[in-house]
């Protein structure tokens, strides 16, 4: 990749300060993942949304980011990931503008779907721009951690923002708060990003391959997330996710045989990539339905408000901020990602464990507040896996794999949510047919839902373990300058014993 700045000093500063500006960009896409939640009630009440129309406000953003990631990711490879990350910030912040002004359900779920596009487009390239930025493995490490702090604690600030703007303003104004901090990240993308070439389109996009795998997952997401509705044994949803799986596994076979593939079958050789993903699914597939339970748990049974609930969690963005900004990459360095996967999921999973007997009439301090503490293992793994999980990307690749790992994150997160939430419900309505009084009914649910979790944290430990390798036994090496396709330089994992290519 060529490099435009003057001495090693400016270099170095230019490159932070890049990183800032995709650190931010991404943690405003990530907020608007979680920032309506509390301000669901005051949408609904003012724009005349039915109860199950109120949650597409949601849902259509999580299909369209869920499902466009892979393709942003391979279209960033083609046509330079900073020029697909600075068109992501412009469709999103219009997207927020639309957003703010919708004056009925119909315009409001048409411009949450065109956010998801937009964070689609610039979540999708960033981890990819981070790799070839940090070659040194010790600043890498760092400068993942800062990634990964946005990605852990956005979700947890995104909580705490909604509720104060609602509460002190109108629910318009957490789509209006982006409008100033995308124009600023844009204008400081174009002027602090260093433009490379990419693929070239000459290159191929794979029209077929990208239609499957988006029709796949967008559909797979919609089933998901519309399986609560109509039951998980239903004709429909079963029918529906049946076709799903059929289109994903057609994109498969079409990768296996495209001569310009969307995603090159060869990222999965790497048993990190592979790994990493999996272990990803089943680690987020548990947190996001976490965040849900504790957030209904605090509002439902212990009656707080949508601020105080906001508040009430922010100590989980603050242990995590703290472990992933100021300690993850000694941490990894010292003990190797693996292990620090291993220990990170070990605190999770006792934290899950805690929860799994909180009482209906439990409280804050006593039996929330460690569990929120014991995050601190997200903060730990997630740096590691991010580490691992991009490890066996080429130059060329580092978008589309970068995009994979979005996905999977995206994917295990709808899933893991719908799937618990599903037997939550279940579970507190026969509590409460059997004469439960309904707090503890509530409580028995959501208990289930964490001990289930639990169990979730507990196989991505035994997978980690069994499928990971050493990571002492890998570094990866970065090549600038070297001129390949796409004229970035080249990514590629070096063991210590028998040099094996990622490629």
């Amino acid at each position: 990749m060529s490099r435009t700045f003057a001495t090693p000093e400016s270099t170095d500063r230019s490159r932070w300060s890049a990183l800032a500006v995709l650190c931010a960009g991404v943690l405003m896409v990530v907020l608007d993942g979680t920032i309506v939640t509390v301000a669901l009630p005051a949408i609904q009440s003012d724009l005349g949304f039915s109860q199950s129309g109120l949650a597409w406000v949601v849902n259509a953003y999580g299909i369209a980011f869920g499902g466009l990631l892979l393709l942003a990711g391979r279209l960033g490879d083609l046509i330079g990931r900073r020029r697909m990350f600075i068109a992501g910030m412009v469709v999103f912040t219009a997207a927020s503008v639309l957003c703010g002004v919708a004056t009925g359900p119909e315009l409001l779920i048409a411009a949450r779907f065109l956010q998801g596009i937009g964070g689609a487009m610039s979540s999708a390239v960033a981890i990819g721009m981070i790799v070839t930025l940090f070659p040194d493995p010790r600043e890498r490490a760092k400068a993942i951690g800062a990634f990964s702090f946005v990605g852990a604690a956005g979700a947890s600030i995104g909580l705490v923002l909604g509720g104060l703007l609602t509460q002190t303003f109108t629910w318009h104004w957490i789509f209006f708060v982006n409008v100033p901090i995308g124009v600023a990240a844009t204008a400081l993308a174009f002027r602090l990003l260093v433009a490379d070439r990419g693929l070239g389109r000459s290159a191929g996009a794979d029209l077929w391959g990208a239609l499957l795998i988006t029709s796949g997952l967008m559909l797979l997401v919609y089933t998901i997330v519309e399986a609560d509705a109509h039951g998980w044994a239903s004709a429909r949803t079963l029918g529906m996710g049946a076709v799903s799986l059929l289109l994903i596994a057609g994109f498969v076979v079409r990768q296996a045989k495209a001569r310009t593939p969307l995603l090159p079958l060869r990222v999965f050789r790497s048993a990190r990539v592979s790994g990493a993903n999996a272990i990803q699914m089943l680690m987020v597939g548990a947190l996001f339905a976490f965040q849900l339970m504790i957030a209904l748990y605090l509002q439902h049974v212990l009656g707080y408000g949508a601020a105080r609930t906001g508040v009430a969690m922010l100590p989980s963005a603050v242990v995590i901020g703290i472990v992933t900004l100021g300690y993850s990459a000694r941490i990894n360095a010292r003990f190797g990602e693996r292990n620090v996967v291993v220990a990170g999921l070990a605190l999770l999973l006792v934290g899950l464990l805690f929860l799994a007997r909180v009482p209906a009439d439990g409280t804050y301090l006593t039996d929330v507040l460690p569990a929120m503490l014991l995050l601190t293992g997200f903060g730990l793994a997630i740096p590691a896996l991010t580490t691992l999980g991009m490890s066996g990307a080429t130059a060329e690749d580092a978008g589309v794999v970068g995009g994979l790992f979005n996905t999977t994150q995206q994917v295990g997160g709808a899933l893991g949510l719908a799937v618990l939430n599903t037997l939550s419900s279940a579970k507190a309505e026969r509590l409460v047919a059997e004469g439960t009084s309904t707090p503890e009914a509530l409580t028995g649910g959501y208990t289930l839902a964490f001990g289930i979790g639990a169990g979730l944290i507990a196989a991505a430990i035994v997978l980690t373990l069994l499928v990971l390798r050493s990571p002492r036994r890998e570094s990866i090496v970065v090549t600038e300058g070297t001129e390949g396709p796409g004229g970035t330089g080249s990514v590629e994992t070096a063991p210590a014993e028998p040099t094996v290519s990622a490629r």
